[in-house]
């Protein structure tokens, strides 16, 4: 009896999907290809956008904190172009993104920043404001000079991934304030800045050798970021964390019936403290969308594995234990645990061809390799991205001697 209705239980229940199949099959196409659509749009939209290449010359002093790239990135917060449903959905338009650059090209280390031509004015107006002294020009794209495909691979070797946070987004990383470097004083500058480890190690490079590191930045929009489908709320999750936090100091006491509660505050731990104090610092600025790779690359009988150790350590300087740091993610990481984990190695290659490609396209927030951002204040990203002064004593670490050029007229004073 059981089995007889068990029976003509899934016979109905068959026949109501065979009823309703066109309904289902029509709501996936619409799905598939909406997105198709948009990928499309956004395609185009790319497509018919000319990118340039801007190099940074630095003069031979740079007497200024990273407060003043700050300034700098502050300028890079544009968000126009998607304000309405049919420049997001119909034309694809979406918010200006740049690519910030650290490359060593077999040990000259050089500074770059990716933008789109029409922002060009806006790159320079915002550099030449913080560093007269500088020179900011269009260069080729270094990355066209290693042709490295399918057939390619047999002549340069890559090892690289994308990094990602160790904590979530309301955690900042350990910044130029931490390290003492808002303040004037020119030899606290050269003594501390961060910096300097990662300059290091693209200056080590030796002839065949080149080493890149690329952030991706665009202006962070929040909980109203109608382009992604990522969760979107870094200041609510940092309000979160603090509450979490200062909770754990207070208490309230039982008393008598009737006797209205009390709570008393405990002085905080100098390690609680130093968190509260760093997120609250960081809840007051501007913030970006970002995506951070790098990649040791090197023809194949130039190679040195004992680089790829350095490629990661070179950002450590900028975690710290009780807030925020960078890792490797796994998921992009050109490497394998254990030889039989991949037959051939032919998906450690699928990932070195995809991160090299990803690279080279610039591509992070959108397809074809769309990934996750995670989010730095401009305080944090002007920490991992900043002119050194003189403490940069690179051998090739490119400077100019004096100035070739002057700055357009009529710069803004500040950022």
């Amino acid at each position: 009896m059981a089995a007889a209705f068990l029976a003509q239980t899934l016979d109905f229940f068959i026949q109501n999907i065979i009823f309703m199949a066109p309904f289902w099959i029509a709501l996936g196409l619409t799905y598939v290809l909406w997105h198709v659509w948009i990928y499309y749009v956004r395609a185009k939209f790319f497509f018919e956008k000319e990118f340039i290449l801007l190099e940074i010359k630095l003069p031979e002093e740079v007497l200024k904190t990273p407060q003043a790239m700050e300034i700098v990135l502050t300028g890079l917060l544009q968000t126009a172009g998607e304000s309405t449903w049919y420049d997001r959905r119909i034309l694809g338009k979406v918010r200006a993104y740049f690519s910030l650059e650290l490359v060593s090209l077999e040990g000259d280390v050089k500074f770059f920043i990716r933008t789109d031509k029409f922002l060009q004015p806006i790159v320079e107006n915002q550099i030449y404001s913080q560093y007269p002294n500088a020179e900011v020009f269009e260069v080729p794209d270094y990355t066209s000079s290693v042709p490295y495909n399918i057939q390619g691979k047999d002549v340069w070797s890559v090892w690289g991934t994308d990094f990602v946070l160790t904590k979530p987004d309301a955690y900042p990383i350990k910044t130029y304030i931490d390290y003492g470097l808002d303040k004037s004083v020119r030899d606290d500058i050269e003594k501390n800045d961060p910096i300097t480890p990662l300059l290091e190690y693209l200056g080590s490079m030796r002839t065949g050798e080149q080493a890149w590191y690329q952030i991706l930045i665009r202006a962070n929009k929040d909980e109203d970021d109608l382009t992604t489908f990522w969760d979107r709320d870094w200041k609510g999750e940092g309000q979160k964390t603090i509450d979490e936090i200062m909770a754990k100091y207070k208490y309230s006491p039982e008393g008598d019936e009737g006797e209205e509660e009390k709570s008393k505050g405990m002085l905080m731990s100098p390690g609680d403290k130093v968190v509260v104090d760093a997120i609250y610092r960081s809840l007051t600025k501007h913030a970006f969308d970002c995506g951070m790779r790098g990649i040791y690359l090197a023809k194949n009988d130039r190679f040195r594995p004992q680089n790829i150790p350095g490629l990661m350590s070179a950002v450590k300087q900028f975690s710290a234990p009780n807030l925020n740091g960078f890792k490797p993610n796994m998921k992009t990481l050109t490497d394998k645990n254990y030889p039989w984990q991949d037959y051939k190695d032919i998906r450690v290659n699928l990932r070195k061809l995809k991160l090299f490609d990803a690279y080279r396209r610039r591509s992070y927030f959108f397809s074809p390799y769309e990934r996750k951002p995670f989010v730095l204040t401009t305080e944090e990203l002007a920490t991992i991205y900043h002119f050194p002064g003189g403490v940069a004593q690179t051998p090739t670490f490119g400077r100019i001697g004096s100035r070739k050029a002057e700055p357009p007229v009529n710069l803004p004073i500040g950022g």
